[in-house]
């Protein structure tokens, strides 16, 4: 008999969903170095994953959200959802919640950077770590938490890779996911599309929501921040893997997405 998966302290069942037999309203799971199947699964708790080191890819609903170190994202209960991520080490702290407020915010999925206070916040509760036994300190100090995140949030849009519907735009982002060091040739893409420059445009621009001059460079962004995280390579060196001909223009691109300057990791 197959052992049954726990994690996070839920138990997988065979459909990619997870049993809750744990009464408590809302616990911390931390991990370090975490690993996790690339499968989609849903649970009936509220979800806010803090990634503390490396970064994450959620896959929800025809979007790729990436969650950057010291950003969180919150994943409304029921949500299906998948992670992958190529960072060498990721270390997330997920907070589970039973219920919820009332209001829009925790309905919708969030991802934004972790001001100071709320990420003091985050760090104080992972004493509560896998605490699942009744805590009044920690159910009141979460429910704080859970409270303030629609006051926490500055979401940044951009920090999604929308996936487009009209099956005709896939080998368009398949050929810019491929080729995001070169400028665009849209002409190309129109061809790849067997639609017209124009129709691509206004295509492209209704399906994801963004441009395709803006769809390329999330992707750059989303490339360098990988770079960033192995650690191997200089700011200047990375912004020409990208497609960047001057370092000032890849930070110039980079703050603009990601409300802040890149970082360098010292070198290997």
């Amino acid at each position: 008999m197959q052992n049954d998966i726990v994690k996070c302290g839920l138990t997988e069942q065979t459909d990619s969903r997870f049993e809750d037999t744990i009464e408590k309203e809302a616990y911390v799971w931390c991990e370090k170095s975490w690993k996790h199947d690339d499968h989609e699964h849903a649970h009936q708790r509220s979800q806010l994953t803090f990634v503390e080191e490396g970064y994450q890819y959620f896959h929800i609903d025809q979007k790729i959200y990436l969650v950057p170190q010291y950003h969180v994202i919150w994943i409304p209960s029921g949500k299906a959802h998948r992670i992958t991520s190529e960072a060498q080490t990721v270390n997330l702290m997920v907070f589970l919640f039973k219920t919820v407020f009332d209001d829009d915010f925790y309905q919708n999925v969030h991802v934004f950077a972790v001001p100071a206070v709320l990420k003091e916040m985050l760090l104080y509760a992972s004493k509560w770590n896998q605490l699942i036994k009744e805590d009044e300190e920690q159910d009141l100090f979460l429910k704080a938490i859970l409270k303030s995140l629609p006051n926490f949030c500055r979401e940044n849009s951009y920090l999604e890779i929308p996936v487009p519907s009209d099956v005709r735009l896939i080998p368009v982002c398949n050929s810019i996911n491929s080729n995001f060091k070169y400028n665009l040739n849209t002409d190309e893409l129109a061809e790849k599309a067997q639609m017209s420059v124009r129709s691509l445009q206004r295509n492209f621009k209704s399906e994801t929501g963004i441009t395709l001059q803006k769809y390329l460079q999330l992707v750059r962004i989303l490339k360098s921040i990988e770079l960033i995280d192995t650690g191997q390579y200089t700011l200047s060196q990375i912004a020409y893997k990208v497609g960047y001909q001057s370092l000032s223009a890849f930070t110039s691109s980079y703050h603009l997405i990601m409300k802040a300057k890149p970082k360098v990791k010292k070198l290997s």
